[in-house]
């Protein structure tokens, strides 16, 4: 007995087959997320025209894909977008006042707050 499996793609757009060759997987990224979509060559052809006015508009970005653009001052450079100054000070505080927090790592929002709160 002889078994054959068939493999066929499926436009992500209309849900209609994509025969062999007359397809495209299409990659693009939107506000920092990346995405992937398998269209027929027609559905392919509205995306390259719909968005073609805002390529055209835009300036490429060269480089590493999906690489993180660096902060602009090298004192914003944790996750908070505080100072490595500001956050030794935010732990200072908080071990006079009562609460833990540890010597790295990422400090609680709740004692940032009270933090901020307090100055």
């Amino acid at each position: 007995m002889a078994e054959k499996l068939i493999r066929q793609l499926i436009d992500d757009l209309d849900g209609k087959p994509i025969d062999d060759g007359f397809g495209d997987r299409i990659e693009f990224s939107y506000q920092g997320t990346d995405y992937v979509i398998d269209l027929r060559a027609t559905n392919a052809e509205k995306f390259d025209a719909a968005v073609k006015p805002f390529v055209e508009a835009a300036a490429k970005v060269s480089g590493k894909r999906g690489k993180k653009a660096q902060a602009a001052s090298p004192q914003a450079a944790s996750g908070s977008g505080r100072s490595k100054e500001t956050l030794q000070a935010i732990r200072d505080w908080a071990g006079k006042n009562g609460y833990e927090v540890a010597p790295r790592g990422r400090i609680k929002a709740e004692i940032i707050d009270a933090f901020d709160a307090a100055h």
